[in-house]
């Protein structure tokens, strides 16, 4: 696993948290897939609102980089790691790097995952386990490795971005729903275990979420999100990111093994 070189700050920060949001000055939040549209957006809302962000990245060194830096510039402070999380062991790296850079750890947001398209029929083990391994089987091991520096820092809180369609499956996403609703399950399942260690589990699940070239790539898609949700837009990364700070912050103290559904409304339009 490396790292982008960061320009640490010792001295008091320049920015100040923004005051729309619960203040999570002294948090240490990692966030995996950060270098990704959703990803990025929910670590500069947790950089806005006054934590230290560790961004993990496992392709995207530029965007991690550059995501670091934009945080920097707002007087945060943030360091990128690289590691593959389809291997246990580089779950555990990363988090023990996480940990150890602020010397805690209080907020971990399993954000990283993969979205192909595949019809069931033809799809093979190896094909449904290139799903699995990323947006399931990374999400057991880096709570599990979180959890020692959660209990050691007092308390914290895990995140799972899961999806509406954890329980509203759509064509040719099966492996993907299907994983979805296993990241929903295990936030609930870990919530009722680490609990008594004053950890909190929770999950959001997102629409649909804009990102750039997305009218152009599926423009009916979108098209029809539109016409459905009940606010009139597609999410934005920051919607998602938003109740991720929400859920890590002191507002949310009694809050744990919940969904947090962030759709727009479009969960709530009749499918008859």
């Amino acid at each position: 696993m490396t790292s982008i070189p960061h320009a640490d700050h010792t001295g008091p920060r320049p920015g100040a948290p923004d005051p729309a949001l619960p203040d999570l000055t002294g948090q240490v939040a990692l966030v995996t897939g950060a270098s990704g549209g959703i990803g990025r957006g929910i670590a500069l809302r947790f950089a806005a609102a006054g934590a230290d962000v560790v961004a993990h990245y496992r392709a995207g060194e530029e965007a991690a980089g550059a995501l670091v830096e934009e945080i920097q510039r707002g007087g945060g402070r943030a360091l990128a790691l690289r590691a593959d999380l389809t291997a246990e062991e580089e779950c555990h790296r990363l988090v023990a790097e996480a940990a150890g850079w602020r010397g805690r750890l209080t907020a971990l947001v399993n954000n990283a995952g993969v979205q192909p398209t595949q019809e069931l029929t033809g799809m093979s083990l190896a094909d449904w386990r290139a799903v699995a391994d990323p947006n399931v089987h990374s999400v057991f091991a880096c709570t599990q490795a979180a959890v020692p520096a959660l209990r050691a820092a007092g308390g914290g809180t895990v995140t799972h971005i899961a999806s509406i369609e954890a329980d509203r499956p759509a064509p040719h996403h099966a492996h993907y729903c299907a994983s979805k609703a296993a990241v929903v399950m295990h936030a609930r399942a870990a919530a009722l275990e680490y609990g008594p260690y004053g950890i909190r589990v929770n999950s959001v699940s997102p629409g649909l979420i804009a990102r750039p070239g997305l009218a152009e790539d599926w423009p009916e898609g979108v098209a029809r999100w539109q016409r459905a949700v009940p606010t009139g837009r597609l999410g934005r990364p920051e919607d998602v990111g938003d109740a991720c700070v929400f859920l890590a912050s002191p507002m949310a103290s009694w809050i744990t093994g919940h969904d947090l559904v962030v759709d727009g409304g479009v969960s709530a339009r009749p499918t008859w």
